[in-house]
C-alpha cells in the first residue's frame, strides 16, 4: 500500500511536471477581438482590429518602443538633408516572408503606394504631406515633403513596408485576401467574419516569434469574450468594458491589463446632412451630454474627462478651450429655436463600441426633445459610412480616435479636414490653420494654430470630446505582456511564463 501511495504521488507529479512544461512549451496563441479585420492590407483601413492583425505580418518604417520613443525598425537611421528632404538608412538583412530581399525599392514603393490618391487609403491624410519618395542606391531612401512638415516621423511610425514584385503581380485586391510582408508571422488562412490564423516566420530577422501559431477571433459578444478567457479558450481579449474589467480582476486564472493611451472617446457630429447640419442643434447635442456621469458610471476609472478631441500626451494639447457644460434646459431652447423637436437622428454604432455607453447617450439626447434611434452594424459596413457620403454617414456615431502618433495634425486634422474621408463638415478658416500648423516647425506657431483651431471646433461642434480613455485587456495570468500607450497588439512582445 506505501509502495502503492508513492506511485500515485509519483504519477500526479510527473502530471504536473507535464503540465508545466505544456504551460511553458505553449505553442498557440489565441486572442478574441470584438471585430474581424476590416482589411489586412497595411495601406488601407486602419481600425483598431486591422492593425492588431497585420501589425503581426508587416515590419514598418520606423516605430515606438515600449516607453514610446521613436525607435529603428526597417530603418536603420534617419537624417534631414533640409527642411523638406528626409533620408532613410534601410536595413540589408531583412526578407519578405517568401525568402525574397527587403530593399530600399520597397520602401519607396510603400510610400507613394499610401500617398497615391488612386489607392483612396482612409490613411492617405495622415501621409499626404509626403510628395514622393525614391530609392537612390539599394539601402538609401529619400523622402521629400510639400512643405516642413513636423509631424513627419510621428505619422511615419505606422506606415508598413509592403512587397513591391509581390504587390504588382497580384494586385491590390488579392494582396488584401492573401498579404505578405517581412514580419514574424505569415497568413496561413482569412476566414473572413470568423478568425485569422498567422503561423510564425522562421525565418524572422529580429528574433524567433514567441508562439508558433496566433489565431485572432472576432467575437463580437463581450460576455463570451470573457467566457472564452474563462474557460482557456482564449488567452487574450481585447476591449473589456469597465465593469467586466473589475469584475475579472477576481478571477484567479486572469489578469486585467490596462493603460492610459492617447485614444480619445468622441461623439462625431454630422454637420452636412440631416437636422444636425444645423449648429443649433450639434450645440444642443452638447449641452445634453452628461459626460461626468458616462465616465463615473460606465468607464469606472479607466479614462479621464476632456474639453477637447485630444489629450495630454498629444502635441497640440490645450486646457484653455472649455467645454460645454451639462445644461439639458439649454439644449431644449437650442433645439426648439431650430424647429427640430422630435427630429430624427440616426446613430451608428458597432461591437468595437460599448453598447450601455450608446444607449446612455441617446437616452440623453431623447431627453431633450430628440427621436434618437440606433443603428447597429458590423465594423467593415460602420467604416464604410462614417467615410462614405455626408448623406448616408449617420447623425452622430460614438468613436474612440487614435493616430499612435501623439500629433493633433493625426486627429483632428483627418476628423474634420475638408475632403477627409471622415470629414463631414468643413470651415475655410479651420482649413487654413490646421494646414499651417502642419507645415512650420516653429511649435511655438503650430500650438497657437491648434489652439484657434480647437476654439473653432467648440463653436461648430462637429465633433464633442469625452474623455481620454485606457486600452483595457483581459488575459491568461500566464501571459507576460506590457500593453502600450499606442494600443499595439504585438505578438513579439509577449511571452508565456508558468
Amino acid at each position: 500500500m506505501h509502495f502503492k501511495l508513492l506511485s500515485a504521488a509519483a504519477f500526479a507529479l510527473s502530471l504536473l511536471a507535464s503540465a508545466a512544461y505544456a504551460q511553458s512549451a505553449k505553442d498557440t496563441l489565441t486572442i478574441d477581438l470584438p471585430n474581424d479585420a476590416a482589411t489586412l492590407d497595411p495601406h488601407l483601413q486602419w481600425d483598431t482590429d486591422s492593425y492588431s492583425v497585420y501589425r503581426n505580418i508587416f515590419d514598418n518604417l520606423i516605430t515606438r518602443d515600449a516607453s514610446g520613443t521613436i525607435v529603428p525598425q526597417v530603418a536603420t537611421s534617419w537624417k534631414y538633408l533640409d527642411d523638406k528632404t528626409l533620408e532613410f538608412q534601410i536595413r540589408d538583412d531583412v526578407t519578405f516572408q517568401d525568402g525574397s530581399k527587403l530593399t530600399a525599392d520597397d520602401v519607396a514603393y510603400s510610400i507613394n503606394r499610401i500617398i497615391d490618391p488612386a489607392l483612396k487609403s482612409p490613411q492617405l491624410s495622415q501621409f499626404n504631406q509626403i510628395d514622393k519618395a525614391e530609392a537612390t542606391s539599394a539601402t538609401v531612401v529619400k523622402m521629400t515633403t510639400k512643405s516642413p512638415y513636423p509631424a513627419l516621423l510621428a505619422q511615419l511610425v505606422k506606415l508598413s513596408i509592403v512587397p513591391k514584385a509581390y504587390v504588382e503581380k497580384v494586385g491590390a485586391q488579392e494582396f488584401n485576401q492573401k498579404p505578405m510582408g517581412s514580419g514574424p508571422y505569415k497568413v496561413v488562412q482569412w476566414q473572413k467574419g470568423v478568425q485569422t490564423e498567422l503561423q510564425a516566420n522562421d525565418q524572422y530577422w529580429r528574433a524567433k516569434p514567441p508562439f508558433e501559431h496566433v489565431f485572432f477571433r472576432a467575437v463580437p459578444d463581450v460576455s463570451t469574450r470573457i467566457a472564452d478567457l474563462k474557460t482557456g479558450k482564449a488567452d487574450l481579449v481585447r476591449d473589456l468594458p469597465s465593469d467586466q474589467a473589475i469584475a475579472l480582476k477576481s478571477d484567479q486564472g486572469a489578469q486585467v491589463l490596462s493603460v492610459p493611451t492617447e485614444r480619445v472617446g468622441y461623439i462625431y457630429i454630422n454637420a452636412q446632412a440631416g437636422a444636425t447640419k444645423d449648429v443649433r442643434v450639434r450645440q444642443a447635442i452638447a449641452y445634453a451630454i452628461d459626460r461626468q456621469t458616462l465616465i463615473d458610471a460606465l468607464l469606472q476609472g479607466f479614462g479621464s474627462p476632456v474639453n477637447i478631441l485630444g489629450a495630454q500626451p498629444i502635441f497640440g494639447y490645450t486646457d484653455k478651450v472649455e467645454g460645454y457644460p451639462f445644461d439639458p434646459d439649454k439644449a431644449r431652447a437650442l433645439i426648439k429655436e431650430a424647429g427640430a423637436e422630435g427630429a430624427k437622428i440616426e446613430f451608428l454604432t458597432s461591437p468595437a463600441y460599448d453598447r450601455s455607453m450608446v444607449e446612455a447617450i441617446q437616452q440623453m439626447l431623447n431627453d431633450v426633445g430628440l427621436n434618437t434611434e440606433i443603428t447597429a452594424l458590423d465594423q467593415a459596413t460602420f467604416l464604410k459610412r462614417r467615410q462614405g457620403d455626408a448623406k448616408d454617414a449617420g447623425s452622430v456615431a460614438l468613436g474612440r480616435w487614435s493616430c499612435a502618433c501623439q500629433d493633433a495634425d493625426g486627429i483632428i486634422f483627418p476628423l474634420f479636414r475638408t475632403g477627409s474621408s471622415w470629414a463631414k463638415y468643413s470651415n475655410p478658416q479651420y482649413d487654413s490653420l490646421v494646414d499651417d500648423a502642419r507645415s512650420t516647425l516653429d511649435n511655438a506657431k503650430r500650438l497657437a494654430d491648434y489652439q484657434k483651431a480647437y476654439e473653432i471646433l467648440r463653436d461648430d461642434v462637429p465633433g464633442i470630446g469625452l474623455y481620454q480613455g485606457d486600452a483595457v485587456y483581459g488575459a491568461n495570468r500566464h501571459l507576460k505582456w506590457q500593453p502600450s500607450p499606442n494600443e499595439a497588439m504585438f505578438v513579439m512582445d509577449m511571452s508565456w511564463q508558468q
